[in-house]
């Protein structure tokens, strides 16, 4: 076991432990208030800050990545920047709800239509009746 491993001890697990629950409550409080208040740009920044303050703690204390070479740091980043890239090369295109050559996948149309019969009272099941 290396030195690094051997500083940290039992309590200083719980007590990150205990702030990463911490964090998920304060994540789903937060959502459950936004979707009331109707202020979901806020609430979207809010439940995103928060998960990456979280996977920063993982990986500074469970992970140690912190302690490891820097090319360790720079391949991981390395990832996370292509996972962007991808994203943003991808998300035009498949966010667009109609366009040439595009056919929407008949599950989000059947999902769509589902909506809108919930929403106007029309969609039942056996707990209706």
């Amino acid at each position: 076991m290396s030195d690094a491993h051997a500083e940290h001890t039992d309590a200083q697990y719980i007590k990150v432990w205990a702030w990463l629950v911490a964090l998920l409550v304060l994540s789903i409080i937060g959502t459950e208030i936004g979707i009331f208040t109707g202020l979901k740009w806020i609430t979207l920044m809010a439940a995103f800050g928060i998960a990456v303050v979280k996977a920063y703690m993982v990986v500074k204390e469970f992970m140690h990545l912190t302690l490891e070479p820097k090319f360790v740091s720079y391949m991981v980043a390395t990832v996370v920047v292509f996972m962007f890239l991808f994203y943003a090369g991808t998300a035009p295109d498949v966010m667009q709800e109609e366009g040439s050559n595009w056919v929407k996948p008949q599950w989000q149309a059947a999902s769509a239509a589902y909506e809108e019969a919930v929403a106007s009272g029309h969609a039942g099941g056996a707990a209706h009746h």
